[in-house]
């Protein structure tokens, strides 16, 4: 139990909150917060019904002041986060609650918008420009002085090397973007007609302005979540790169665009 509370991070309470509070309301109470508990008895071997009096009783005195919390009045992810995670993750968690984030096309539209000097990279006053811009789209209210603070944290927690920027992967990291859309595919394993129903989903993925054409972010989304299938962790130069290359291969008709057809003979597919 002690180990899985050690290991215990922003991502991974943010799951288990979300197992309880399934209607996303924001608070928990009573005895929800046994449930909450419950993936972390499972990752200590232990479970409520092999052991539950013991576990949940040290449980209960270790969090005592949130289940005093959750007896009396509904108890609110940010006190249960307080009193759990270390100052840093709860930061992350809050962060990543308020600004949810599910695709990688708009991913990369953030991206371009604020890699101004396309030097691969977000500088800290590139990376504020971002987080401010952000809570105006989530209407959420803002200050100089908290703004100043989500920052400073973010280069803190992100920028390891301290070289004072973010690369791509640090702010997917950041915005704790969904799990890569294509991992639900695996198109070489597949029939042909299995591929070509692989292929119009993938593609209406990608296609979120639904011309019938991948452009601008929409090339970089899908480049970015087909590098990530070989290479986890890449650079903003070795997308660039590697879009470069898609580009000269597949825009056949020279228009900046790939259209769907193009995409198809890319990937050696008929589409008919």
């Amino acid at each position: 139990m002690d180990r899985a509370l050690s290991r215990l991070d922003a991502a991974g309470f943010l799951q288990m909150w979300r197992c309880v509070d399934v209607d996303d309301r924001g608070y928990i109470e009573g005895e929800e917060l046994d449930a909450f508990f419950h993936p972390l008895l499972d990752n200590s071997g232990t479970t409520m019904e092999a052991r539950p009096e013991d576990e949940l009783r040290r449980l209960r005195q270790r969090f005592g002041s949130v289940y005093d919390i959750a007896a009396n009045r509904r108890l609110q992810i940010h006190e249960l986060a307080t009193v759990m995670l270390p100052e840093e993750e709860n930061f992350l968690l809050m962060f990543r609650r308020e600004m949810p984030l599910d695709n990688s096309v708009e991913f990369m539209r953030i991206w371009r918008s604020y890699d101004t000097d396309s030097s691969g990279y977000l500088s800290a006053l590139e990376l504020k420009g971002f987080l401010q811009d952000l809570f105006l789209q989530h209407r959420k209210s803002n200050t100089p002085e908290k703004l100043e603070q989500y920052t400073i944290s973010m280069m803190k927690m992100f920028d390891k090397n301290m070289d004072g920027r973010l690369d791509l992967s640090d702010l997917a990291r950041i915005l704790d973007l969904k799990e890569n859309f294509l991992l639900k595919f695996k198109m070489d394993a597949s029939s042909q007609e299995d591929r070509r129903r692989d292929f119009h989903q993938i593609f209406t993925h990608y296609d979120v302005s639904q011309t019938g054409a991948l452009e601008g972010p929409e090339v970089d989304g899908f480049v970015k979540d087909m590098m990530e299938l070989v290479k986890p962790s890449i650079s903003g130069s070795d997308l660039d790169q590697f879009k470069k290359a898609l580009m000269g291969h597949c825009d056949l008709n020279g228009d900046g665009k790939i259209q769907k057809n193009e995409l198809a003979l890319c990937l050696g597919l008929k589409l008919s």
